[in-house]
């Protein structure tokens, strides 16, 4: 299995340093980057294609693989899913960077299309596909009449609670976090990964697992920004809010506006701004 962080020797620099001795040689932590290659397909002898490569990092590999068939609609549950398993593959040493999906009976397989490349990267979920139409994909949980709740103060605590369980980004400073959280605050799954998709198709892949989909009544929170691929995966899994730390793109709003869905950026300290679903959030007046 491959690690989450490795050490490195660096030569570290500080021009404040108040003795004499400004750089020094010392190790450092930093967060592993590694190809994921996910296969699909229909159960029996032979090879499963290779559907996609993301750049992540390692762990909760089986959850990321499942929450982006998911939330590219290529499954709908986890019924439709026969068997997942990580596999070795051609390095040596092995590193596992290989995900095998088997499809249950009756779930048609991925077609190749050659205007969707499913090549990402750890910093962008869908720069490979040819447009925003091949992208915008239909979920199944209508979000718009959710009655989720959730006081402004209570939101505004969040970020310091996700800030807290985020022990990969404690050690190496270069961690993306995705949390789900409970109307009442309650963190009920937090995964980290170089890349903010990655982070956020785990918590929902590990959602699909354990059949809690749609993820009615919750709230996801990102340490990054907003970003269209993101809302489009909370849709994807029933989640009524998205909240980021950072900015929502143009696409990001127009997306969450058009599902139903409450969509809060720079949720910083006691501000925050409410781009889409402001019913969702609960402001108490001063007496």
């Amino acid at each position: 299995m491959g690690r989450a962080t490795d050490r490195r020797g660096v030569l570290r620099i500080d021009l404040d340093a108040a003795t004499g001795r400004g750089s020094v040689r010392r190790p450092d932590t930093l967060a592993v980057e590694e190809p994921l290659e996910i296969r699909v397909g229909a159960a029996g002898p032979g090879r499963r294609q290779p559907l996609a490569v993301t750049m992540r990092t390692p762990g909760d590999d089986l959850d990321l693989a499942i929450g982006f068939l998911l939330t590219e609609g290529l499954i709908r549950s986890t019924d439709d899913v026969l068997t997942a398993q990580l596999c070795a593959g051609a390095e040596t040493p092995n590193t596992y960077n290989v995900v095998d999906v088997v499809l249950a009976p009756g779930v048609p397989e991925p077609t190749t299309d050659p205007s969707r490349n499913f090549y990402t990267t750890s910093s962008c979920g869908v720069c490979g596909k040819a447009s925003i139409d091949a992208v915008r994909t239909r979920s199944l949980f209508p979000v718009a009449a959710d009655p989720l709740s959730v006081p402004a103060t209570l939101l505004a605590e969040l970020p310091d609670r996700l800030r807290a369980a985020q022990r990969g980004f404690d050690r190496t400073g270069g961690l993306h976090a995705a949390g789900l959280f409970t109307p009442d605050g309650e963190l009920v799954v937090l995964r980290e990964d170089v890349g903010r998709h990655n982070a956020v198709d785990k918590v929902i892949g590990w959602a699909v697992r354990e059949r809690r989909l749609p993820l009615a009544g919750h709230l996801l929170l990102v340490s990054g920004r907003a970003s269209f691929e993101l809302t489009q995966k909370a849709w994807m899994a029933g989640l009524p809010l998205l909240a980021a730390v950072s900015a929502p793109s143009t696409l990001a709003a127009e997306l969450a506006d058009e599902a139903g869905m409450t969509l809060v950026g720079f949720l910083r300290g006691r501000t925050m701004n409410v781009y889409t679903g402001p019913h969702r959030i609960t402001v108490e007046q001063p007496a």
